[in-house]
């Protein structure tokens, strides 16, 4: 109330007081010291904003005499002066007290949105961390959109002006090759729940104006199955390109749609991460130690007791599920109860592009937090490069698994040999005959398919068939002649 009654001289002396911009409008000039209400209200601040407001109002008491004509005051400056001018004693006396509510003098009149009563305390909404964002400035802390009348079509409007630091930020961050910011001005919207941090959730019939453009925001997902409702991917919303990067106010309508449920909305400056920055991060903090994972293994296949199956060892695939290519920065969440990891390259730029964070051997969350690389995998990686698959055993070590067509350079049938009483029995040889005089041993091949003697056994019940039966006889070449001569 004291800075909506300030002239601009009184704007400027305060904004001068803090190193801030004092030229501009008068509107832009009050905006810039409601927000210093809100972020950045120390105790000097606020001795000079009622150093300002009791000089200011000394001088109008000394010159009651000559009254000014009021028809020029607005209804909401005559409300806030008469307010003051009635209890005044009243009035310094509850802003000279260390528990007021500082941030809440900025959200009567820079926006729309609502806010809590003085002095209540209520737990803030939080929302969740997104990997690929880092925030550099809040802006807006979640606020609670609050319906204006029974419309079920609402409109909160949000007003407010980006500091210098701000827009170099944004200005310097411009790549000139690619011509795309990685320092963005994003707006979350997400459920009004303090139990936990929310994710991102947009109220029906959204829309997001700022100052005179709408902002693109995601679509629905079609779906392909019958009876499926279509997604839509609640996502940040980007409003850097339609900002005014100067000393201009900027001003955001949310258009949303009043069903019932409450929906809050913040206001962030990020600086945008990319895939390989958080795959350098986890290389630096997310390693795991070897024999901390050779514990964990030894801790899998501990004989439990009240299990009557023995687990002797457990095979992890050297390949990655999600690309079906080798593993090179084996990963996995902390929280995955299997030792099968994923490839954190690959993973991390997924998710890049369609953030779902969910671990692709369970299908369980596997946020970035969590995420952590095997340290004995990476090593076993190294040692074992012509194996597609392990082996974890029981006392921690390894043993790679080779392929099938590898073990079958191996004689795998043996050959059995029959009729010879000597166990070093030898086989013949070409003249038939066993060396040192001894007859040839009987040789039976095991290689031959079952199919062969089948087709054998079939051939002699044919002939045993024929036997039973009257055959004709054959003239023997003889006979033949004999008949012939006759």
């Amino acid at each position: 109330n004291m800075v909506m009654s300030f002239r601009v001289s009184d704007l400027q002396m305060l904004l001068g007081f803090v190193g801030r911009s004092k030229s501009g409008l008068k509107h832009e000039l009050v905006t810039r010291a409601l927000q210093l209400v809100q972020f950045d209200c120390s105790p000097e601040v606020f001795k000079k904003i009622k150093e300002l407001y009791e000089t200011r109002y000394a001088k109008k008491s000394s010159e009651v005499a000559q009254p000014q004509p009021q028809q020029h005051r607005s209804p909401e400056a005559l409300s806030i002066h008469s307010s003051y001018d009635r209890g005044s004693t009243v009035a310094r006396t509850s802003i000279s007290t260390t528990n007021i509510d500082y941030p809440a003098l900025y959200g009567k009149y820079l926006n729309g949105l609502g806010r809590l009563p003085p002095k209540v305390a209520k737990p803030e909404v939080r929302l969740v961390k997104l990997p690929f964002y880092t925030t550099l400035d809040e802006l807006l802390k979640p606020t609670e959109l609050v319906p204006q009348n029974n419309e079920k079509l609402q409109e909160s409007p949000c007003i407010f002006a980006l500091t210098p630091r701000q827009v170099e930020l944004i200005r310097n961050s411009r790549y000139c090759s690619l011509c795309i910011n990685n320092v963005l001005f994003l707006h979350r919207i997400c459920y009004t729940d303090t139990s936990s941090p929310q994710e991102d959730q947009y109220p029906p019939n959204i829309a997001v104006k700022v100052n005179h453009s709408y902002c693109s925001v995601p679509g629905y997902y079609p779906s392909n199955k019958p009876g499926v409702e279509p997604k839509r991917p609640c996502r940040p919303i980007n409003l850097t390109h339609l900002m005014y990067l100067s000393a201009a106010t900027n001003r955001i309508t949310v258009t949303w749609g009043n069903y019932g449920k409450s929906y809050s909305v913040g206001l962030y400056l990020v600086r945008q991460m990319t895939s390989a920055e958080l795959l350098q991060r986890l290389k630096t903090i997310g390693i795991k130690h070897p024999e901390l994972c050779k514990a964990l293994v030894k801790e899998k296949l501990r004989l439990d007791p009240d299990s009557e199956i023995a687990t002797t060892g457990v095979r992890v695939s050297l390949i990655c599920p999600l690309v079906k290519m080798r593993l090179s920065v084996p990963c996995r969440a902390e929280t995955c109860a299997h030792l099968q990891c994923f490839d954190a390259v690959f993973y991390l730029q997924m998710n890049e592009k369609k953030p779902t964070w969910m671990c692709p051997v369970c299908d369980k969350p596997a946020p970035y937090d969590q995420l952590i690389i095997d340290g004995l995998l990476s090593k076993i990686l190294t040692e074992c490069e012509d194996a597609d698959e392990i082996e974890y055993l029981v006392d921690g070590s390894w043993c790679p698994i080779r392929a099938e067509k590898e073990r079958s350079c191996s004689p795998q049938c043996p050959i059995l040999v029959l009729g010879s009483s000597d166990v070093n029995g030898l086989l013949p040889t070409p003249n038939g005959n066993g060396e040192n005089g001894k007859a040839a041993a009987d040789v039976v091949d095991l290689t031959l398919d079952s199919s062969s003697s089948e087709e054998e056994e079939e051939e002699d019940e044919e002939e045993d068939d024929d036997d039973e039966g009257p055959q004709p006889k054959r003239r023997c070449s003889y006979e033949k002649g004999l008949v012939s001569a006759c």
